[in-house]
């Protein structure tokens, strides 16, 4: 493959070309390995990164221009290599019993899903001021003073207009009391009184 590569990019002797990269390359080891110790503390993990960066510099030869810095290219990409690596394993939790994961469990949302496709249908057949009523209060979380403002008509008319919807909305999805409605709290928000 860097036979290729060097081939490709050179103008002069593909060989003497190809036998620099190398030369240079394989010059780079011991210092980056060097490098690398002083990053992870670590022997074996800094023959690894030494290991991944020559990788990545063999797949990504094409973009080293010949005459230029070898060695910093290697050292900025090992560089790289580590922190993102670094950033990735600061994330991750050992867990080498598969106790942890065990102890991982998430709910299903599908039921969430159906509820929120059936108050959307619902809200749907709501009449427009109790709609923006119910939306304004429960969905936006505004008070009834400030949804009143925002809608333009009085406080009693916009707590009314809200309990109207409320109960047409509990009528049209089939629900006899309003805490039977779904486990997501954006959702029992529409239900629920507000001052």
């Amino acid at each position: 493959m860097l036979d290729r590569i060097v081939k490709r990019k050179t103008n002069g002797s593909a060989e003497c070309a190809l036998r620099d990269v190398r030369e240079e390359m394989l010059a780079a080891v011991p210092p980056l390995k060097a490098f690398a110790i002083s990053l992870s503390g670590n022997v074996d993990r800094a023959d690894d990164l030494v290991q991944e960066t020559l990788l990545r510099a063999l797949a990504n030869i094409h973009l080293f221009q010949p005459g230029t810095n070898m060695s910093a290219w290697l050292f900025t990409i090992l560089r790289n290599h580590f922190r993102s690596e670094y950033r990735k394993r600061k994330r991750e939790v050992e867990d080498a019993d598969g106790s942890y994961a065990a102890s991982l469990h998430s709910q299903p949302n599908h039921q969430v899903k159906i509820e929120f496709k059936e108050l959307r249908a619902a809200l749907a057949k709501l009449p427009l001021e109790q709609r923006r009523a119910l939306i304004a209060v429960g969905g936006l979380g505004y008070s009834y003073e400030e949804a009143a403002c925002i809608c333009n008509c009085a406080l009693g008319t916009m707590k009314s207009r809200v309990n109207r919807a409320r109960q047409q909305l509990l009528r049209l999805m089939g629900i006899e009391d309003k805490d039977d409605f779904g486990t997501e709290k954006h959702l029992r928000a529409i239900f629920s009184q507000s001052s």
